[in-house]
């Protein structure tokens, strides 16, 4: 080979290294994916192994509760989506003997349960709210739940939607709650109905509630920020 020959080598070299540094770049991000996808599919595993229903979550004294005006209002999008709360029903779909619309006069009608508990944001804050709701175990009751049925799938009127399982759903301490601080929600919380669950993250306590769907199989839609990556389980 002359001299010639090896200045054009070197020179074909130096344009292929961009596309050899893209291409090993893509690689390495194409491996972290993997590996964090891989991670939460391990936590979400862990985490759901190591459920029981039988486990609740602390709950706390009305002198230890959050000034309620400290409570951040928190959207993935609009503070208020503007629900006309005369009008509103919940829509029932799914694997359920009564399916249809229920207004919040029936799920008043319910054993209100009322408690003190801590509400965690995966942005970094939480707060002890006090929270009033029917059990969504007796909701599931009262609209015939199909038992063979495993999950939940929640959308909302901002076009928020998530899902948890049924395990998740029927736990003692998993609320459709009406109420904060003893009086009606209000729209910056969610209002007129929203989920409210101490042992899931915040982002699984969907607001704005006008869909519940009682399903054996979870679609491709599995949440909101589930889809962008986060855990689906979503647990504390």
């Amino acid at each position: 080979m002359n001299d010639a020959d090896k200045r054009i080598t070197r020179r074909e070299a130096l344009k292929l290294s961009p596309v050899a540094i893209a291409g090993a770049a893509m690689f390495l991000e194409s491996t972290r994916s993997r590996t964090l996808e891989a991670g939460l599919r391990l936590s979400d595993w862990v985490s759901q192994m190591t459920f029981s229903a039988r486990r609740l979550a602390p709950t706390f004294a009305d002198s230890e509760v959050t000034p309620v005006e400290a409570f951040p209002y928190n959207s993935y999008d609009v503070v208020d989506p503007e629900i006309d709360l005369d009008a509103w029903t919940l829509t029932v779909e799914g694997n359920v003997a009564r399916p249809g619309e229920y207004g919040l006069d029936e799920i008043r009608r319910l054993p209100r349960i009322a408690q003190n508990t801590r509400h965690i944001c995966i942005e970094g804050w939480d707060v002890i709210g006090a929270f009033g709701g029917a059990r969504v175990s007796d909701f599931l009751d009262m609209v015939g739940a199909d038992p063979s049925a495993r999950y939940l799938e929640f959308y909302c009127a901002d076009d928020y939607y998530s899902s948890i399982d049924m395990a998740s759903a029927r736990h003692p301490q998993s609320l459709l709650c009406y109420e904060m601080y003893g009086r009606p929600l209000d729209r910056g919380h969610g209002a007129p109905l929203r989920l409210q669950t101490p042992i899931k993250l915040g982002y699984k306590q969907v607001k704005y509630l006008t869909t519940l769907r009682v399903s054996r199989d979870l679609g491709a839609r599995k949440g909101y920020w589930e889809d962008l990556g986060y855990s689906w389980h979503g647990g504390l």
